[in-house]
């Protein structure tokens, strides 16, 4: 079994939500550290029907005093009304829990109790390379993708199909997210070709055939249920007319991949690096989510189209990912262009294909893709 890097605490010392999109292992993740807890899956008809109609049986089936059990509630944005047995069980009875999801929208957007600030957010992530060590493949994770079933099967496709159908199916029409499932369909296909590029909403509104506004609330489902996040432009200071527009980037690959009708994708290829851009970002994520860094990431770009991929806080660290094989002056321009804005950057990093990592004479790190995840988890990055 790989071994997962996000750190949860032990049973009964915190009440926590664990969130993550569909099938990166959270089920399996509480099921290994937790073997002794009491396990409530919404997902299963009859207990979903069961806790709907009388949600007060989760406190008439916990002791009333003694040793209090810890007990993992799993698909909770299923039943958010469960959410106030919860907390009333935690506040009178010292009931601790663990409170999974792949969609905080209804928890977030809705009536839910939150248990008034008194829980701990935890999100997991697809693999990250740190977790696959020496079987990390960087071509198999920028085809198949982070999701640990698809990353394992020979065959993505057909996973990757139902991954999204049942996306469709379950966490959109079923949660009646959008009124017509058609047309977020061929959003989602939009989103896809946009991913790690700037944002245009009334380009994808217009292919749509919907408004800007419809395009702005399918993106926050697409953030609310975990599918994917923002990257704002970096525009602190600027002496220069920088972008506006924010990027947005799929929390999977291999999702995108399939969305977009890539195929498959051969190093060196246009599709390639884009997608090995991706992979640095979801690198750059895992590693500040489970270190509980709280580290801000952002995006550089001038009106001329010179960019730097990301920003780490206030100019701490520029990191550019190319998936070149030999660095070039072309490829260091972004990066030269970000210390004539910013002299104050304190490092900056190429991450790409070549094989050593060396450092240019103007003091630009190249670190290879299969040493990077390497000096990132030894928190020598940021």
């Amino acid at each position: 079994m790989i071994k997962r890097r996000l750190n949860l605490p032990p049973a009964g010392t915190e009440t926590f939500f664990l969130w993550g999109p569909r099938q990166t292992g959270k089920s399996t993740l509480l099921k290994t550290i937790y073997p002794e807890a009491i396990w409530i899956d919404l997902l299963k008809a009859e207990e979903f029907r069961r806790y709907l109609s009388n949600p007060e049986f989760l406190r008439q089936e916990l002791p009333l005093e003694g040793e209090m059990p810890f007990v993992v509630i799993d698909e909770v944005q299923k039943l958010p009304e469960l959410l106030d047995e919860v907390h009333w069980l935690y506040e009178n009875r010292n009931v601790h829990f663990a409170l999974c999801g792949s969609s905080a929208r209804k928890v977030k957007r809705g009536p839910a109790n939150l248990l008034g600030g008194r829980a701990i957010r935890y999100e997991l992530f697809g693999f990250s390379a740190t977790e696959l060590g020496s079987d990390f493949d960087l071509t198999r994770i920028l085809n198949h993708g982070y999701l640990p079933r698809i990353y394992l099967a020979e065959k993505p496709g057909r996973l990757l199909n139902a991954y999204v159908a049942n996306y469709l199916k379950d966490e959109i029409a079923a949660e009646g997210l959008v009124r017509k499932l058609p047309v977020f369909s061929d959003f989602l296909n939009m989103a896809a070709l946009s991913d790690t590029e700037p944002v245009n909403l009334s380009t994808i509104a217009r292919d749509c055939g919907v408004s800007s506004q419809t395009i702005r609330e399918y993106f926050q489902i697409l953030e609310d249920t975990l599918l994917g996040r923002w990257l704002p432009s970096f525009r602190r200071r600027p002496k220069r007319r920088v972008a506006a527009s924010a990027k947005f980037y799929f929390s999977d690959v291999g999702v995108v991949n399939f969305l977009a009708k890539r195929g498959k994708l051969d190093p060196g290829s246009e599709l390639f690096g884009k997608a090995f851009e991706n992979w640095c970002f979801h690198e750059l994520n895992a590693y500040n989510m489970y270190n509980e860094i709280s580290a801000a990431f952002y995006y550089w770009r001038l009106a001329s189209g010179t960019e730097v991929d990301f920003i780490v806080n206030d100019m701490d660290v520029a990191i550019e990912a190319k998936a070149a094989r030999k660095i070039t002056d072309d490829h260091l321009k972004g990066l030269r262009s970000l210390k004539e804005d910013h002299a104050d950057i304190k490092r900056r990093i190429v991450v790409c294909c070549e094989d050593k990592p060396r450092t240019t004479s103007d003091g630009i790190e190249i670190i290879p893709a299969v040493k990077f995840p390497q000096v990132l988890w030894k928190g020598t990055v940021f």
